[in-house]
C-alpha cells in the first residue's frame, strides 16, 4: 500500500499539502518500481515522472481537492483523500505530457518537455524525434493509468469521487478537442474560445479539484454548487491570466516561451477580442502573422502592439477582474467552512495578479 500522506501542520497550508501530496506520489512511484522488478525500463518512466514534478508546478489541484475536503467539514483529510489529491497531479501529468506534443512545445516549466527529453536520451537513435514523442506519448498513457491506481484505496468515501473523475477526463479532453480544431484559424467570434477555457480549465483546474475533495466529505448538492459558482469564474479569470502571460510573460517566470500561442494561432478570448474590435488595417495584421510558424520577435512584437491598441488586453484584464469579484461573492453567500473560503479566496486574488 502507498505511504499515506503526513497533514501539513496547519490545514491548509500550500507548502504543507505540496509536501505531504509529494510524499504520496514519490512513494507510489518507488513502489511502481519495486512491484516490476523483471521491468527494468520501468525507471525511465518513473524517473521522468519524478522530473516533472521536482520542475516545480503550483500543485493547484491537489491543494483545491483538500480545500474542498475542508470547505464541508472541520475533520482532517483522511489518507484517500491525499490519494486523490495526488490522483490530480498525475492526471495532470498526462494532461501537460500529451498537451506539449499536440502544441509541438520545446518547454514547460523552464525544462525540456517531456517529447524533447526523451528524444535528448536517445539522440543516437535514427529517428530520435519521433522516439521521443512515441515515447512521451507512452508516458503520458501511464500517468492517466496510475492516475485511476491511486484511487483504489478501499474507502467508501471514495465512491462519489468516480464518477466526478470521469465527467473530468471527458471534460479535459473535449477542451483539449476544441482548442485544437480552433488552433490556426482564429475568429472574432468568442463562443468557442470561451468553451474552450470552461472545458480546459474552468472546469478541469477548478470546479472538480474542489468536488473531488468536497464529496466524499459528505458534500450536498447546495455546497457543490455553491463551489461551482466561486470555481467556473475563477477558471476563467485563471485562463484569461494565462492567455495574457502566453503573449506578454516573461519566461524566465512562466518556464514558457511568448512566442508558442502566437506561433500556433491560438483561439483566445484575447485574440478573438482583438479581431473583433480590429480596424482593417489591423485586422490584416492580425490575419497575415498569427499562425505563422516562423513568427520572429519583431513580428510577434507587431501583434502584440495590435492586441494593446485594439484595447483586447485591457478588455481582457478587466474580465479578469470581474470574473474575480464574482468568484469573490460566491464565496461570501455560501454556507461553506470559514477556513476553506478564507483559503479560497486569498487563492482568488493570487490567480488574477500571478506573473507565472
Amino acid at each position: 500500500m502507498t505511504a499515506t500522506a503526513a497533514p501539513p501542520a496547519a490545514p491548509l497550508d500550500p507548502d504543507g499539502i505540496r509536501t505531504a501530496v509529494d510524499a504520496v506520489l514519490y512513494a507510489f512511484l518507488d513502489e511502481q518500481e519495486q512491484s516490476a522488478p523483471d521491468l527494468p525500463e520501468i525507471a525511465l518512466f518513473t524517473g521522468m515522472l519524478r522530473a516533472m514534478l521536482a520542475a516545480g508546478g503550483k500543485r493547484i489541484r491537489p491543494y483545491l481537492c483538500v480545500a474542498g475536503w475542508a470547505a464541508i467539514t472541520d475533520q482532517p483529510p483522511p489518507p484517500a483523500v491525499w490519494r486523490a489529491a495526488a490522483s490530480l497531479e498525475l492526471f495532470h501529468a498526462f494532461a501537460l505530457i500529451h498537451d506539449d506534443i499536440m502544441d509541438k512545445s520545446d518547454t514547460r516549466r523552464g525544462r525540456p518537455t517531456a517529447h524533447r527529453a526523451l528524444a535528448a536520451q536517445h539522440a543516437h537513435h535514427p529517428d530520435a524525434h519521433s522516439l521521443g514523442v512515441n515515447t512521451a506519448i507512452l508516458l503520458g498513457d501511464l500517468a492517466l493509468g496510475w492516475s485511476y491506481e491511486l484511487l483504489h484505496t478501499g474507502d467508501p468515501r471514495l465512491n462519489r469521487t468516480w464518477k466526478l473523475l470521469n465527467a473530468l477526463r471527458t471534460e479535459t479532453l473535449i477542451g483539449q478537442y476544441l482548442d485544437l480544431t480552433a488552433t490556426g484559424a482564429p475568429t472574432a467570434g468568442a463562443d468557442t474560445a470561451w468553451r474552450i477555457i470552461r472545458y480546459k480549465t474552468a472546469k478541469y483546474t477548478i470546479e472538480r479539484p474542489l468536488h473531488l475533495g468536497a464529496a466524499p466529505a459528505g458534500a450536498d448538492e447546495a455546497q457543490l454548487r455553491s463551489l461551482s459558482a466561486y470555481a467556473i469564474p475563477l477558471g476563467e479569470a485563471f485562463q484569461l491570466r494565462d492567455d495574457l502571460l502566453g503573449v506578454y510573460g516573461d519566461p524566465a517566470l512562466t518556464g514558457k516561451s511568448t512566442l508558442d500561442d502566437l506561433r500556433e494561432g491560438k483561439h483566445t478570448v484575447l485574440v478573438a477580442t482583438a479581431l473583433a474590435r480590429a480596424t482593417p488595417d489591423q485586422r490584416r495584421t492580425l490575419n497575415s502573422l498569427l499562425g505563422d510558424p516562423a513568427l520572429d520577435q519583431a513580428a510577434a512584437d507587431t501583434l502584440r502592439a495590435v492586441l494593446v491598441a485594439t484595447g483586447a488586453a485591457t478588455a481582457v484584464e478587466q474580465m479578469i477582474t470581474d470574473r474575480l469579484h464574482a468568484a469573490e461573492r460566491a464565496l461570501e453567500t455560501s454556507t461553506l467552512r470559514i477556513p476553506a473560503t478564507s483559503a479560497l479566496s486569498h487563492l482568488a486574488a493570487f490567480t488574477a495578479t500571478r506573473a507565472s
